[in-house]
């Protein structure tokens, strides 16, 4: 099911029991299209989420940690100004579409009660989240403004009057039945039958639609009993996640018959299913937004240096001829008698290769001697070139491996990791930083890498990022502590806290290395373990770049749901 206008209503009618009459106890907006209002009622607090995100507009509560950014945005401030300590006094949707609207008790600077209406519309690119004067209908601000050329039907700029969405000239579900009888039967076919219902009815999606097409040609009671029953299920769901026999998901408010079907799970609330359907897909949006510029930077410096690298190759395949060139050389000046002004090509005996005749190019603006020197020369620069073409090749190979594992760890990061990412390209030059002059350089603050616990308590971390894996493996782990990493791949430092850790732990760990890796979506990756003493770094080596001796491999299969298991 897409989170369409009876999912809403759903979610609603959840949010609804938990939140109102709660206080609003902290405002953050964590990412750019989305905030978080927590609000504490009954003795909880509870984060709601509340996202205009193009593709993942969703209203719902979440346990998903995030991080804020050092300095807020300015409609997080606005939020602050008039909700900070407001009471959540009504939370309704409008008819039964994709729009919210949470009403807030709250009091002016002069101490005046008065209410703010927060307004949120999941309508794919076009989703927003306003804040509202309830008493003049004003937009007081919203979370993206809207330039005039881009929607004449109305105002999107704080100041303007809030005006809703053009209404579809469809019917509620909730509060009437419309002709459906006629539907029915006039349409047979369920998937014709569907289209009819989105035409007809406000709020439902083509999943949607298609359940309430096979709930209708059912046989039990009248056509009215069945629309009727359907929809009340939507007051009372049972949280359901569908698996596919593709391997991909769904979602729905209750069991409804899905084509394909694999497996279902439930959840106790709705929050709950989308916090788990949702977590990699949004996270990924998330991170892709914050690091844009550097999947861009990256990617860019990897293909220039695999470009450079593909050069040098070159360039020592050509030293291999060297040889040739000193032999043609050594010939000319044997036989140079034989050599005239103006020749462009001479073919002598040679006397390396059982006495083979060589062909052997000239230049006819030159002489004799001359011609023999130019291949010396030749000969000469190819060898000079081999100790610094061998030297530049190293180079340009440690730079891409570098390159290739901080691209791999924003493939794997979460939006928290991303700065500390952003900071290390800073800091190797990737990244062009402007600081007014006489400025500090800011103190570098790098963040825990993330805990887990063993089946047997065993406390395991895991770097997320060059920084994070070079002080926790060089700094915060103990030497008798045991570090994995994947073999000959990118990935994060895995440290097991414990000198003598058993078997299930250590298998437990590489999963966690497989896991957090280049190769996540492998089977049996080779994970190698070894005592932290024998992990050692370079001199002057690349950030998350180490050496190490004496280890030994297990293998693993990465398995999201042993992760997260280790993780609570």
């Amino acid at each position: 099911m897409s989170f369409d206008g009876a999912f809403t209503h759903a979610m609603v009618t959840e949010l609804q029991q938990t939140l109102t009459g709660g206080r609003v106890s902290k405002i953050s907006q964590p990412y750019p299209n989305e905030v978080v209002l927590t609000i504490r009622n009954n003795s909880q607090n509870y984060p709601l989420l509340l996202s205009a995100h193009p593709t993942y507009a969703r209203l719902q509560i979440t346990r998903i940690p995030y991080a804020n950014p050092a300095t807020p945005s300015n409609f997080t401030m606005m939020l602050r100004k008039y909700l900070d300590g407001s009471i959540l006094n009504s939370l309704e949707q409008v008819e039964n579409d994709r729009i919210v609207r949470l009403a807030f008790n709250t009091r002016n600077e002069l101490g005046d009660q008065e209410t703010i209406a927060l307004t949120i519309e999941m309508m794919g690119r076009h989703s927003n989240v306003f804040l509202i004067e309830q008493s003049d209908n004003r937009i007081l601000d919203l979370i993206k403004h809207v330039n005039p050329d881009q929607n004449r039907v109305r105002s999107l700029l704080p100041g303007a009057i809030y005006i809703a969405p053009p209404k579809q000239d469809d019917v509620n579900p909730f509060t009437t039945s419309a002709n459906v009888d006629d539907l029915v039967r006039d349409y047979p076919n369920e998937d014709v039958l569907a289209k009819q219902l989105q035409q007809t009815f406000q709020g439902l999606a083509r999943d949607t639609a298609l359940g309430l097409a096979g709930a209708l040609h059912a046989t039990d009671g009248s056509v009215e009993d069945r629309f009727t029953h359907f929809f009340a299920q939507f007051n009372q769901p049972v949280p359901t996640l569908n698996r596919l026999k593709n391997g991909k998901t769904s979602f729905s408010a209750f069991a409804m018959p899905t084509p394909n079907l694999d497996d279902t799970q439930t959840f106790a609330t709705l929050s709950e299913l989308l916090d788990f359907f949702y977590q990699d897909r949004a996270e990924r949006e998330r991170v892709n937004e914050q690091a844009g510029n550097l999947i861009h930077i990256v990617r860019n410096e990897l293909k220039k240096n695999r470009s450079k690298l593909k050069k040098l190759q070159q360039t020592m395949a050509e030293t291999n001829q060297a040889d040739s060139f000193r032999i043609k050389g050594e010939l000319l000046t044997t036989y140079l008698n034989q050599v005239k002004r103006g020749m462009t090509e001479i073919t002598l005996p040679n006397f390396y290769d059982d006495e083979k005749p060589l062909k052997i190019s000239l230049s006819n603006q030159i002489g004799p001697s001359q011609n023999a020197q130019k291949y010396f020369n030749r000969y000469q620069k190819l060898k000079n070139a081999v100790a610094y073409v061998t030297e530049q090749i190293r180079l340009t190979q440690t730079e891409i491996d570098y390159l290739s594992n901080i691209q791999a760890q924003i493939e794997l990061a979460s939006p928290k990791d991303i700065n500390e990412i952003r900071l290390e390209l800073q800091q190797q030059g990737y990244i062009r930083v402007h600081r007014k002059r006489g400025s500090k350089k800011p103190r570098l603050q790098i963040s825990q890498p993330e805990k887990f616990h063993a089946s047997d308590g065993t406390l395991i971390s895991v770097g997320k990022n060059n920084l994070q894996n070079d002080k926790l493996t060089l700094h915060t782990a103990k030497k008798t502590d045991i570090w994995l990493h994947v073999k000959n791949m990118p990935g994060s430092h895995v440290i097991i806290h414990s000198a003598d850790p058993s078997d299930e732990t250590i298998d437990e760990a590489a999963n966690l290395a497989a896991y957090f890796s280049k190769a996540r979506d492998s089977a049996s990756v080779p994970v190698d373990y070894v005592q932290v003493k024998r992990v050692h770094k370079p001199n002057g080596a690349k950030p998350g770049f180490v050496i190490y001796e004496g280890q030994q491999t297990a293998y693993a299969t990465p398995d999201a749901e042993l992760v997260k298991k280790l993780r609570s």
